[in-house]
């Protein structure tokens, strides 16, 4: 192998010269044009002028050595022989570390240059922080926050690594020739004499990846030559340890390794370390906590102390690692072999604390923030790598609003959970439009999964044994309880598992300052380990009666420019549309399948959630009026300007639902919904600050007016009016219990597949979808699967948690502002709008409505859904 390796050598040699002789005449020629003739012709006179003064000294010396050397003795030639020899070693070797360190002709792969040594970059996770400065979480390729001072970490640590890793670390400049030579004896007598690598250029290797391959430029050709590429690799690691040692002090070398070493665990960088195995800080680890973190160097899986938990000590490969650590303690004199004696004999003790990136709360807004910031930069042509950068992100979240609306998730789908169990029994929920089981569902499902897909690699011609496994091949997993809070465990095979979860209903719910556009409260399902699917923006689905504000709002706002006393009939109405080429007649009818024939205003008509007034109104007003409103208070979803268009018939998401009604509360100003305040880097210099993007969408009057009339559906007898009722109570505005502090809309969707409710108060909108992964997973009547009945009561807990939390007082709802006469020129106070206050007798249309509304609920009457197969 050395004599190819030497051919190799010699043919890379007359390469290079070659190129250099032809190289010095093409730089000749072009001086020569550069300089002209005549200007090159004295340089030319110059450099022989200089020649024969360099030949003269030459001669000078060669008189003195010949007078001085006897050439005739019988050592001359062994000597010069060694000379030379020796002169070629320094040469070649001067060569070589030239090559390695230029990266000659692409040979051996890039160095760090000044600026990457004077300033190193470590992989470090980024932090995500709340609004009110809670850390909600890390994104991480390597969990890693660096420490920044020496004085910050254990002195047991740093005697732990120097008795361990390098002895003479502080003796030497970086390469250990000591050690080096003890090596070589160790391996010609066949004994094991240690390594040789020291502290410096074990951190050269961790810092610059240097035995990473990274591709041909980088790498180098010789770098993918089989045994070349450790000669390299190791050659690089001396020169880089020799710059480290005179850029930095010892103390700052043996703090950069800390943070660079790989503790197992997900753990990189001494303060993870000491937080992940011992719950604490680098500076308060004991010696037998150092001595553990030092010694799993060696082999983070093997000498890993969570593995031997419970075993015995002679069994325990981490116990003994630490006492072997403890044993090169005390020959450095570090240790007193008494307390060796006493330290070793005892036990590990842990107190383990690993991180992932999804701990804590928030975790589907982490994931909603990670690809905001992605895109973020990507449109921005910014290189930032989340999970590398150690970035700092400040989010408008607020974590114990967040808190409160995951319990209110949580506990409140958990109770509607047992009724959606109850409802259907022993019946599987997925059904058609008739209330018929679909049959093959579980199956079809099952075909869209990774494991499925898996086994038909594995099996391609045999679909039987693909079923087998689907179906007859069991094993032990954790679950999401749909009992109690947490997991369970069950013995399940994968249809098993389909089938277990698929009966399960899911929810989302965001919540925002409507004037800032601060994102408070993101919940995107019922738990983020067991379902990845988010409902409140990655999730579309129809809106129902939720996307009837902006019927309203066009009709009023719009060219029509109705007022909300417009009168309307409640009856049939028809129309003939287009559906797959066929033109067929739509006739919508109303939640409770009956018409009243009487004429109300349209601002009752939203309140009461008629179908048949809103499917008329837009018939009136133009689908693509209402259309055009939609889309431009913030409904980014592919719309059509079709009849049905009113009643919510196309896939929106929640996300977008509750930006799109900020103008409501804003005076007919959009907000859109903001996520993130600022960014930095992981020194703290500000990459990027967030301002509220803000645009006027309707005229103040109409957002008012809206408003006003969605504080119906919550005061005037509307749907959303079991808010206040018992628990509710707190929710009314405490200085005057009767003024509206309320605004709201409930939305139910054909056959009960989707229960939304969007509420506002006077600085916060909250929305909440609730139904099944897919549509045909419902409640089949209205009593149990409308708005009111399944969104409603998150909603209203979410809120009634807020107003109970003293730090969040400037929360509690506090009554909007009166419409202003100065801005609201049209007729609002139509007869029977309002409810008369308790200083008469008299009982008003609206009181009735409200208590027929209350008998209803009582009896499990539908005051909120679609009719079967109807939007509402």
């Amino acid at each position: 192998m050395f004599k190819k390796i030497f051919q190799f050598w010699n043919k890379i040699k007359q390469v290079v010269i070659s190129l250099l002789v032809k190289l010095f005449f093409i730089l000749l020629a072009g001086l020569k044009k550069i300089l002209g003739a005549s200007k090159f012709s004295k340089l030319e006179a110059k450099y022989h002028d200089v020649e024969q003064i360099v030949q003269l000294n030459w001669q000078k010396v060669e008189a003195w050595y010949d007078s001085k050397v006897d050439k005739e003795s019988k050592y001359y030639r062994p000597i010069v022989r060694l000379w030379k020899i020796a002169g070629k070693t320094v040469l070649y070797i001067g060569i070589y570390l030239f090559v390695i360190n230029t990266n000659f002709l692409f040979l051996t792969g890039e160095m760090p240059g000044v600026d990457e040594l004077q300033n190193p970059k470590l992989s470090q996770a980024s932090e995500i922080y709340a609004a009110d400065g809670v850390l909600l979480g890390k994104f991480f390729a390597e969990n890693r926050t660096p420490i920044r001072d020496f004085k910050k970490i254990s002195p047991y640590l740093v005697k732990a690594l120097v008795a361990t890793e390098d002895s003479r670390f502080y003796e030497h400049t970086g390469i250990d020739f000591q050690a080096w030579a003890g090596v070589a004896v160790g391996m010609i007598k066949g004994g094991d004499r240690g390594g040789g690598s020291t502290i410096s250029q074990q951190l050269a290797k961790n810092l610059f990846k240097t035995r990473v391959k990274k591709g041909f430029f980088k790498t180098g050709l010789l770098g993918y030559i089989p045994g070349l590429s450790k000669l390299i690799y190791k050659s690089k690691e001396w020169v880089t340890a020799i710059k480290l040692e005179r850029f930095y002090t010892k103390d700052e070398i043996i703090l950069w390794y800390l943070n660079t070493v790989d503790y197992g665990n997900n753990a990189y960088g001494i303060k993870v370390a000491a937080k992940t195995y011992f719950s604490t800080s680098p500076d308060s680890l004991n010696i037998q906590e150092a001595a553990i973190l030092i010694g799993l160097q060696k082999a983070t899986t093997t000498y890993n102390p969570s593995r031997y938990e419970g075993k015995p000590l002679n069994e325990n490969k981490a116990w003994k690692r630490r006492n072997v650590v403890l044993s090169q303690m005390v020959k450095m004199g570090y240790l007193k072999p008494a307390a060796y004696d006493s330290i070793s004999a005892l036990p590990i003790v842990l107190k383990p604390n690993l991180e992932s990136p999804f701990d804590g709360t928030g975790n589907y807004f982490k994931v909603a923030v990670a690809k905001y910031i992605q895109e973020w930069a990507k449109e921005n042509e910014m290189e930032i790598d989340l999970y590398r950068d150690g970035l700092k992100i400040y989010t408008t979240i607020d974590s114990k609003m967040q808190m409160h609306a995951e319990e209110a998730v949580s506990d409140g789908m958990r109770n509607l959970q047992k009724t959606f169990d109850n409802h259907w029994a022993n019946q599987n929920p997925w059904v058609d439009e008739h209330g018929v089981e679909i049959p093959g569902f579980i199956d079809t499902v099952a075909k869209r999964t990774e494991y499925y897909k898996a086994l038909k690699k594995r099996f391609p011609a045999r679909e039987d044994s693909v079923w087998y496994y689907m179906k007859n091949v069991k094993r032990d997993m954790w679950v999401y309880s749909r009992n109690a809070v947490g997991e369970e465990k069950r013995t399940m095979s994968a249809i098993d598992s389909i089938q277990y979860y698929k009966k399960f209903l899911q929810a989302g719910m965001m919540s925002l300052d409507p004037y800032t556009g601060g994102i408070k409260a993101w919940v995107g399902g019922l738990d983020f380990n067991y379902f990845k699917y988010d409902h409140v923006k990655q999730g579309k689905r129809q809106p129902g009666s939720t996307f009837k504000p902006f019927v309203y709002t066009a009709a009023i706002d719009g060219p029509k420019d109705l007022s909300p006393c417009y009168m309307m009939k409640d009856e049939p109405f028809e129309i003939e549309v287009e559906e797959k080429g066929e033109k067929k007649m739509w006739r919508p009818s109303n939640a409770d399948g009956t018409f009243s024939y009487s004429m109300m205003p349209i601002k009752r008509a939203l309140a009461k959630s008629i179908n048949s007034i809103t499917a008329k109104l837009t018939n009136e007003v133009g689908p693509d009026t209402v259309m055009y409103y939609a889309q431009k208070m913030g409904i980014k979803s592919p719309l059509k300007a079709v009849a049905s268009i009113g009643l919510g018939s196309f896939d929106v998401s929640l996300y977008e639902m509750i930006g799109a009604y900020t103008a409501f509360v804003n005076e007919g100003i959009h907000v859109e919904p903001m996520l993130i305040t600022e960014i930095k880097d992981q020194n703290g210099k500000s990459i990027q600050k967030f301002e509220p993007v803000s645009y006027r969408v309707i005229k103040k009057e109409s957002a008012q007016l809206v408003r006003s009339m969605l504080e119906g559906v919550v005061y005037e007898g509307g749907t959303g009016s079991s808010l206040l009722w018992n628990e509710g109570e707190v929710l009314y505005d405490r200085k005057n219990r009767y003024a509206p502090a309320h605004a709201a809309k409930t939305g139910t969707t054909s056959n009960h597949s989707d229960g939304w409710f969007i509420g506002m108060t006077h600085n916060l909108i909250t929305g909440v979808w609730v139904g099944g992964d897919d549509r045909s997973i419902h409640f089949r009547s209205g009593a149990l699967g409308e708005g009111s009945k399944t969104a409603l009561p998150l909603y209203k807990r979410y809120l009634v948690k807020v107003v109970n939390d003293p730090s969040l007082s400037n929360y509690i709802p506090v009554a909007f502002d009166k419409l202003d006469k100065r801005v609201v020129k049209k007729d609002f106070n139509c007869q029977g709008s309002y409810s008369t206050l308790p200083d008469s007798l008299q009982v008003s249309d609206s009181e009735l409505d409200s208590l027929n509304s209350l008998l209803e609920n009582q009896n499990g009457a539908n005051a909120d859904s679609s009719a079967q197969n109807q939007p509402k």
